[in-house]
């Protein structure tokens, strides 16, 4: 038993967001409004900008990988803890070269950190949060995504104000993620006194076979949506020459459209339910894609990137609550074995994106494929049966 007091919910959310915040939006966020300069003053290419986040989400699907079998609870307490320290290390160590085999490393280790946040918080707050009786919902723990870009976008924007260089950068961020840090230290959601293992088919957190593929399949798309905008946002945005230096402010306001997603989201799935409201958003962010292909103007822009921020957090926070609350007695491996999919195509989808925009001078054709798999797992998503 713990000696510490008792935290109140609002300090295990707290810690959670700011988890998050250090974990995805830092240590992976980051690399987005970061990206032009490293390509300025590195020579890095649009191929091996792309190379990188697919060696990032690489890192990010080995996490979730692991997450599938680890049941143990204090294992996975654990792991999320080292995940805080090793957010830090990876996002100072960026600064500390420009050997590529050593970046590719680097951002495979803070894909991983990704993981433990994004799947084994998650599953650690969700699993409290059920335990002490409260609503079993992600909303307001993933608005630590919609501020972690916030942060990474105001603070890249901040700091090429003063501090130019992009080793100077990272290292400043490194700096900002200590904030961070110590609030999701000191409330990590306590590991429970006593572990229950269950094995029967209810804790699986999915479904029958072809619920599952389904589900699977739709989230694979849902995957290709979110890492296009991810990685690229503002390189898309830096690339028009009406545009220029605008990325970091598209960034951010893909960040503050992320932030009250969150609720609106549980709201519209508890008005309309799981399915219909997963449905909206990914209409919605088919939409967001496009208006960016179709028009190089301001408007499309800002327009794209608040659309794409109202609805990945959305698919997201629907999706791992979906499953998450079939599984209570370890919500972060259900999470984790959809995630999967998720990983597959974030891994997939920025080499494709980064060869084409390198072969064509442009992110327009990328643009458009990622509507096309953004409907196809549209119309995937509407064949979704009830499960049995």
């Amino acid at each position: 038993m713990s000696n510490h007091p008792p935290l109140h919910p609002w300090q295990v959310i707290t810690g959670g967001i700011c988890g998050l915040v250090l974990t995805i939006g830092l240590a992976r966020f980051a690399y987005t409004p970061l990206l032009p300069s490293l390509q300025t003053q590195t020579g890095l290419t649009d191929a091996a900008a792309g190379g990188l986040a697919a060696v990032n989400y690489a890192g990010y699907m080995s996490g979730a990988l692991a997450a599938t079998w680890i049941d143990d609870v204090r294992w996975r307490h654990w792991l999320y803890s080292a995940g805080l320290w090793m957010a830090l290390v990876t996002v100072a160590a960026m600064a500390l070269t420009t050997w590529m085999p050593a970046w590719a490393l680097i951002r495979y280790i803070g894909g991983l950190c990704g993981a433990t946040g994004m799947l084994l918080g998650s599953g650690l707050v969700l699993g409290w949060l059920m335990r002490q009786g409260r609503r079993p919902e992600l909303g307001l723990y993933f608005i630590g995504l919609g501020l972690g870009i916030v942060v990474s976008a105001v603070g890249a924007w901040v700091l090429s104000q003063g501090w130019p260089t992009w080793s100077d950068q990272w290292l400043a961020f490194a700096a900002l993620g200590l904030v961070f840090f110590v609030p999701a230290w000191k409330w990590r959601p306590p590991v429970p006194p006593q572990v229950v293992a269950a094995h029967d088919a209810t804790t699986s957190g999915l479904g029958s076979r072809r619920w599952t593929w389904t589900l699977l399949s739709s989230y694979f798309a849902a995957g290709w949506g979110f890492v296009i905008s991810a990685t690229f946002t503002v390189a898309i945005v830096e690339r028009e020459p009406a545009l220029a230096g605008l990325g970091p402010l598209a960034w951010a306001m893909v960040g503050l459209a992320a932030m009250p997603a969150v609720f609106i989201w549980d709201l519209v799935a508890r008005r309309f339910g799981d399915k219909q409201a997963l449905l909206m958003a990914f209409g919605l962010q088919t939409l967001s894609v496009m208006l960016p292909a179709i028009s190089g103007e301001l408007w499309a822009a800002l327009a794209g990137a608040v659309g794409y921020g109202a609805t990945f957090i959305g698919i997201v926070s629907m999706t791992l609550a979906l499953v998450g609350r079939r599984s209570p007695h370890n919500p972060g491996k259900a999470m984790a074995k959809l995630t999967l999919s998720y990983g597959s195509a974030q891994m997939l989808a920025p080499v494709v994106a980064g060869y084409m925009a390198q072969s064509t001078g442009t992110f327009k054709g990328a643009l458009w494929l990622t509507a096309g798999v953004m409907a196809a797992g549209m119309a995937l998503l509407a064949t979704l049966p009830k499960d049995d």
